[in-house]
């Protein structure tokens, strides 16, 4: 396996370091394929795949210690596998490689990903994702929604059963917008992923599903989120055109009951066939900032598109 890596036209993009976490799964391979067709001699890309420690997938007691060892072995066997089958994906790619043996190291999957991102100053983190539960599918919730939580670099998620083709870049993409530092800076970061061609939509959401409020009290809420949103518009405007870019924008609101924020974002994606949605997210602090907490999250369990999670230092210090 090559130990290098092309980063050929990479300094003009925010993401010169992609860090590709694969398994077994279709959803892996999925992901691995968007990866080339947006990366491939333009970043820096290293696979990297988790080999689980066999003691936490049998009973205590209920095996030898050369049970143990055929098992491990076996595990890792499996893992270097995945790293030559997604290799063979990346023919004519320089690519570096990294296999995390849990038997040698303490914590979990997520926490694995994590510190190898981390330690290796990852731009970018690619992971597979499904939307339902399945044992030893290290790369579904259980794991994408930790590393998204946790992560400290751009994180993109790419959706098993997604309905856009994953072996070209996005050309239709929409930026889901909460008036926030954290979604213009995710805006930003999402530009340098476009081509010049794609087509830009702006989207800002309007939360009309009030339930502890009176109308007049909700119509004055929604006023002030009608305010906020025509400001935070225009100003996404003026990024895109300091960019160079031309974006259409849209202001779209929830149902007045059983919607929410992350439906109605999905919504209109689909709508507008939409093939990337990029969320600008720090995913901890901002009460009254639905990007900021649980939003962005619940929107990546719907998406069936790629979804990128874009973090910034600008974001973080808000």
């Amino acid at each position: 396996m090559a130990q290098t890596s092309n980063a050929g036209s990479a300094q003009q993009s925010a993401f010169q370091r992609v860090m590709l976490a694969v398994d077994e799964s279709e959803a892996s391979l999925r992901a691995a394929e968007y990866t080339k067709a947006i990366f491939a001699g333009r970043a820096q890309i290293r696979l990297v795949t988790v080999a689980q420690n066999p003691r936490t997938l049998f009973p205590l007691g209920a095996t030898t210690q050369g049970f143990l060892a055929a098992a491990r072995e076996e595990i890792v066997g499996d893992a270097r596998a995945v790293l030559e089958k997604v290799e063979a994906m990346f023919a004519g790619t320089e690519l570096e490689f990294g296999l995390v043996d849990l038997s040698l190291h303490r914590g979990n999957t997520a926490d694995a990903l994590l510190a190898t991102a981390s330690h290796w100053n990852a731009d970018l983190l690619v992971m597979g994702m499904r939307h339902h539960h399945g044992l030893l599918r290290w790369i579904e919730g259980t794991v994408s929604e930790p590393v998204a939580r946790r992560a400290t670099c751009a994180l993109l998620l790419v959706p098993e059963d997604c309905r856009v083709p994953t072996d070209r870049p996005p050309a239709r993409m929409v930026f889901a917008l909460d008036g926030s530092a954290c979604s213009f800076a995710g805006l930003r970061t999402g530009l340098q992923l476009a081509s010049p061609d794609a087509l830009l939509r702006t989207v800002y959401v309007m939360d009309r599903a009030v339930h502890l409020f009176d109308d007049g009290a909700a119509e004055m809420l929604e006023s002030a989120y009608l305010e906020q949103g025509c400001t935070a518009l225009e100003r996404a405007t003026r990024i895109c055109a300091d960019h160079g870019r031309v974006t259409e924008t849209a202001m779209i609101k929830t149902q007045k009951t059983h919607d929410d924020v992350p439906h109605a974002i999905v919504r209109d994606t689909a709508e507008w066939n939409g093939d990337l949605l990029v969320l600008g997210t720090h995913g901890r602090r901002g009460l009254a900032r639905w990007l900021l907490g649980s939003v962005a999250a619940r929107t990546a369990r719907l998406v069936d598109t790629p979804v990128l999670l874009a973090r910034s230092a600008e974001a973080a210090a808000e």
